[in-house]
């Protein structure tokens, strides 16, 4: 088992794509943290974090699947890929509702596109990631719901597990031909962010907190939740989203600047993405209407 997972790994790294361990059996990265960390090897000039230390060096690849049958992560961002991930609903959710690959069909038809054709891998849950060459010109970060439910990009900051992988007992599967499509024009404009130049001013009423303290408070939540330890990601993340969401209603702070950092944030920390969009829902949802009666900021 941890040959043929070397291979998948080997393989990947030989695509250009950069690799790093993933638990036995899991989606968890098998690095070490930040207060473990023996500031030797990759990390001898201080800590690095799972994008940094994925590698497409064949000896570094040996050297670690040898130890254990680890899962390969592929680190998107580093690997200039861009995977359209369509997940499926979760088993407690309404039988009703559609799948990430109906509700991106739907997109498709709306813009009068066609599905695009291109690699695409069978998940363990049932859903698909559709791979795609990401642009060079355009440095594109991990979305959450932005193009459609159930539908979520990883890019810069992501990752996704690898073809051969195995979780709870289900690999991860190439479907149809392996062929890698660029990402298609139509998707990057609407995965492109707007221009600063374009974006309106926000306008803050006097007494709001000053920007820089709302940044500070950014950056705080989502060093805690990267930071937070197994069995209480998700309580640190549902918090860190309460706080947040007094200035998505404040008008400080956008729904998506609050929620793709925290998302990025609780996938590191080893949340799934779907836990990870669940609970971020949830809380700003909860903050935002709570804290609308406090500030008279219509709904």
């Amino acid at each position: 088992m941890s040959d043929d997972l070397m291979r998948v790994a080997l393989a990947a790294a030989q695509r250009g794509w950069h690799v790093f361990p993933l638990r036995p059996g899991t989606k968890r990265p098998a690095l070490h943290g930040e207060s473990a960390c023996p500031r030797t090897g990759p990390c001898t000039g201080g800590h690095r974090k799972w994008e940094d230390r994925a590698t497409t060096d064949p000896d570094r690849i040996r050297a670690a699947w040898e130890r254990a049958p680890f899962n390969v992560g592929i680190a998107t961002g580093p690997s200039g890929l861009l995977v359209v991930d369509l997940d499926v609903p979760k088993t407690n959710s309404s039988t009703d509702a559609p799948c990430g690959a109906a509700t991106f069909k739907a997109l498709c038809e709306r813009t009068g596109q066609a599905v695009p054709c291109t690699r695409t891998v069978r998940t363990a849950s049932g859903g698909q990631h559709l791979y795609f060459t990401a642009p060079a010109a355009v440095r594109l970060h991990n979305t959450a719901g932005t193009l459609a439910p159930l539908v979520d990009t990883r890019a810069w900051g992501g990752y996704v597990v690898a073809a051969g992988s195995t979780i709870d007992g289900t690999r991860y599967e190439v479907q149809g031909p392996a062929l890698l499509r660029s990402l298609p024009d139509w998707l990057k404009r609407a995965l492109v962010p707007p221009h600063p130049v374009n974006r309106p001013a926000v306008v803050r009423a006097a007494g709001r907190v000053h920007r820089p303290y709302v940044d500070a408070a950014l950056a705080r939540e989502m060093a805690a939740v990267t930071a937070a330890p197994e069995g209480r990601r998700n309580a640190t993340l549902l918090r860190a989203a309460r706080a947040l969401g007094r200035f998505v209603a404040s008008g400080d702070l956008t729904r998506d600047e609050v929620e793709m950092p925290l998302q990025r944030a609780g996938e590191s920390a080893g949340l799934s993405a779907t836990e990870c969009r669940t609970t971020l829902r949830s809380a700003l949802d909860w903050s935002i209407t709570h804290n609308q009666t406090r500030t008279g900021v219509a709904a």
